[in-house]
């Protein structure tokens, strides 16, 4: 899944950035509004933190403005105000919750999960594809009782195609939610990393969990 991480202050947002990464999330930054929504012109975000203090156009603008494009993009608003009156202002212009800094990461964790599970794009508490038991919560993956060792990366890919089982995944969905925005679309990157799971979970001795569809992409799950 991706995310866009908009918040000015830089070691905050690149500390946030690397903390998501680890959870095998896609994280792009945007350290201003103007930014932010050029971005979410460009990608396609599954989940905003979206700081409310920016320079030149704030949080809530961007959040109004997102809104008004009809976006169904989770929006989770990081900010230092505690009023009372910035949180509805926030939550009236469609964000879907509001966590006040300083805070601790677990807290924003659990918060980024519970946005995705409303807005549709869940990470279920556990995924299961035939023999195949993905935990996103401690980021492992199973085949039977076997643990399989994966990047950060080969795990997203798995999760995204697990959670879209039985549906054929194109080389460019994977790039959208996979991948952030410095991905070159050029090389053959996915198909690497494809490669690369694919015999991690044939070490086992089961049967190809992901099939190729020619010209179409990739389907794990419903032969």
């Amino acid at each position: 899944m991706r995310i866009l991480v908009v918040e000015d202050e830089k070691d905050l947002a690149d500390a946030i950035a690397r903390g998501l990464s680890l959870q095998a999330y896609s994280v792009d930054i945007a350290y201003d509004g103007l930014k932010a929504l050029e971005l979410t012109e460009i990608n396609i975000y599954d989940l905003l933190i979206l700081d409310l203090n920016l320079p030149g156009i704030d949080g809530l603008e961007v959040c109004r403005r997102i809104r008004a494009n009809d976006s169904q993009v989770g929006i989770l608003m990081l900010t230092a105000r505690a009023g009372q009156d910035d949180r509805v202002i926030g939550l009236d212009l469609g964000a879907d919750d509001y966590l006040v800094k300083p805070f601790h990461f677990p807290e924003l964790i659990a918060r980024v999960r519970s946005i995705l599970r409303r807005t549709g794009e869940v990470r279920k508490v556990i995924l299961r594809v035939d023999d195949l038991i993905l935990d996103p919560n401690s980021i492992t993956v199973y085949i039977g009782d076997r643990r399989i060792p994966l990047t950060v990366k080969e795990f997203a890919i798995l999760e995204y195609l697990m959670t879209n089982a039985g549906k054929v995944v194109s080389q460019e969905e994977l790039l959208e939610h996979v991948w952030d925005e410095n991905a070159n679309l050029f090389t053959q990157t996915i198909k690497v990393h494809i490669n690369n799971l694919r015999k991690k979970l044939k070490e086992t001795g089961r049967e190809d969990h992901i099939r190729t569809v020619k010209g179409k992409g990739y389907v794990v799950g419903a032969r």
